[in-house]
């Protein structure tokens, strides 16, 4: 029985698996059009698996030389003569057991090459001792993300690139990780110290890329929902549960923006852990363990916002404040953030790249507050706010307000502005927690407003929070309210406003009916 693969590698024979055939057409053509290439994608984005399925249509033509960076430390990066010496070494040891041929013959060359002069020539003499052309593949290029010596080996690449019409050469070269060369480059100068000539040499102009001739990789590596229909299939044929294949690869998708490794975590929980509940119920419970779960790219997430202040900052700014940010790949903290994962462009705003990394991020950065700022914890008993299994979100929101006013009244503008929405989630959830969710409607952020929608029980519970900018936005703010609880089919609305003014400031509360609709409106 094969099941679904979150772990290294994925196998035909062993798992199921997306068809990624057309992305592999599409590099197919890069390299018969002989481009150098880097497929730079975020962690566990399928780089490996689709680096071990590139070859299998055109080994006849081509033929496929593949190295791994992964677990060579800094040692072969040491210095010149250890690096060219052992490259040679490090492709052989993929062909041990498979090649001898190709496996000794690597090993030869390894066994006279000590500088990149001499490499230049083994890699000519290869190229012309063997009869088919030749594809390099490097997979983990980031283990080298802080080395100079291996940009210098891309250097050489480049120049045998540039007189391949005189000089016999790779065919086509690709390079995979979550760094493309630019930034490999930027890492050099913010991680390591290294000499004056090799930061003259390699980093004295920090976007100058020592493999200007990489081709763009537009190859889109996501899984779209009729991608994922086709695992869906094909577990479906093993295991007959029924499922509505195309729903549930929508429902899929909407939770994890086709990112790989997410998609086969849903689908793996939902095998394993829940009886093969195979529904759009199924998939959002699923989503739930997920979150309560530690793993590698989940540590990674939180680990590069730790790691970085300035990205934190931005990021908090997006997710909590609910602010539009326009994308621009040339920004630094908006490039990283693509980078990593995180983000997205969409219609040209920064947005969190799937709902598992947005509720993610609340989650730890609410827990952030947790630890640092428990007084929201006073006021957030669930048994006074519970009746039936029914909220009683009139009295929850009475009880924001008394905390505000009791906590917080004395502190400025700019904090409760920066901080008053991450303090409400942080009130909210030890409330709803372990029976409800929550999740921020994006598609009605600005940099003004915020829509939270609850689910607890059966009932949904929609609020908004905005921040008082006088009486006409406050009418265009109750009409966006309406407009989306007509969406939601709903009948009853809340409004949280933040209101800074000192001398006109009320901690009122009424309801408002408009239309056949009611909104409760809270001042805080």
């Amino acid at each position: 029985m094969k099941e679904f693969n979150i772990e290294g590698v994925c196998i035909k024979e062993m798992h199921y698996m997306v068809d990624i055939s057309a992305k592999i057409e599409s590099i197919t053509r890069l390299i018969n059009q002989g481009k150098y290439f880097t497929i730079n994608r975020s962690r566990q984005f399928g780089k490996t698996t689709t680096i071990s399925m590139i070859g299998g249509n055109i080994l006849e033509q081509y033929i496929i030389l593949k190295a791994s960076f992964e677990g060579t430390g800094d040692s072969l990066f040491e210095d010149e003569e250890t690096f060219c010496s052992n490259i040679f070494k490090t492709i052989a040891d993929i062909y041990k057991f498979t090649n001898a041929d190709l496996y000794n013959k690597m090993m030869e060359y390894g066994a006279k090459t000590r500088t990149y002069e001499q490499l230049s020539d083994s890699i000519t003499r290869i190229c012309m001792e063997i009869g088919k052309e030749i594809v390099l593949i490097i997979d983990e290029v980031d283990q080298a993300s802080n080395n100079a010596v291996f940009l210098k080996f891309l250097g050489v690449l480049r120049k045998k690139y540039l007189i391949r019409d005189k000089v016999k050469t790779f065919k086509s070269v690709i390079l995979a990780g979550v760094h493309d060369i630019k930034s490999l480059k930027l890492l050099i100068n913010e991680q390591k110290v290294i000499t004056a000539d090799e930061l003259k040499e390699v980093a004295s102009d920090r976007y100058n890329s020592p493999w200007n001739i990489a081709s763009d990789f537009e190859v889109d590596m996501s899984f779209n929902p009729k991608e994922i229909a086709t695992m869906l299939e094909e577990y479906e044929k093993e295991n007959p549960v029924g499922m509505e294949i195309a729903e549930i690869s929508k429902e899929i998708y909407r939770y994890t923006n086709g990112y790989p490794f997410l998609v086969s975590k849903v689908c793996k929980v939902i095998d394993e852990k829940m009886d093969k509940e195979w529904t759009t119920e199924g998939v959002e419970q699923a989503v739930k363990m997920i979150l309560k779960e530690n793993n590698t790219l989940f540590e990674s997430l939180i680990k590069n916002l730790e790691n970085d202040k300035k990205l934190y900052e931005v990021i908090y700014d997006i997710i909590i404040n609910g602010m539009r940010i326009g994308f621009n790949i040339h920004n630094q903290i908006q490039s990283k953030a693509a980078m990593y994962g995180i983000i997205k462009s969409e219609s040209d705003k920064v947005v969190i790249h799937n709902i598992i990394f947005e509720k993610l991020i609340y989650n730890y950065m609410i827990s952030e507050r947790e630890t640092s700022h428990s007084v929201e914890f006073k006021y957030a008993e669930r048994n006074k706010f519970v009746h039936n299994g029914i909220l009683d979100m009139e009295r929850i929101l009475e009880k924001f307000q008394e905390l505000m006013m009791q906590e917080y009244r004395k502190e400025d503008k700019d904090f409760i502005e920066k901080r008053g929405r991450l303090i409400f989630l942080a009130f909210i959830k030890p409330i709803i927690n372990g029976v409800g969710d929550y999740f921020i409607e994006p598609q009605m952020r600005d940099s003004k407003k915020m829509d939270i929608v609850i689910k607890y029980g059966i009932e949904k519970y929609i609020i908004e929070l905005k921040i008082w900018r006088g009486e006409k936005y406050e009418e265009r703010g109750i009409e966006q309210l309406l407009d989306y609880m007509k969406i939601q089919k709903e009948d009853i609305g809340y409004m949280v406003v933040f209101d800074f003014r000192k001398k006109k400031k009320e901690y009122k509360s009424n309801w408002i009916e408009v239309d056949g609709r009611k909104i409760l409106e809270v001042v805080v």
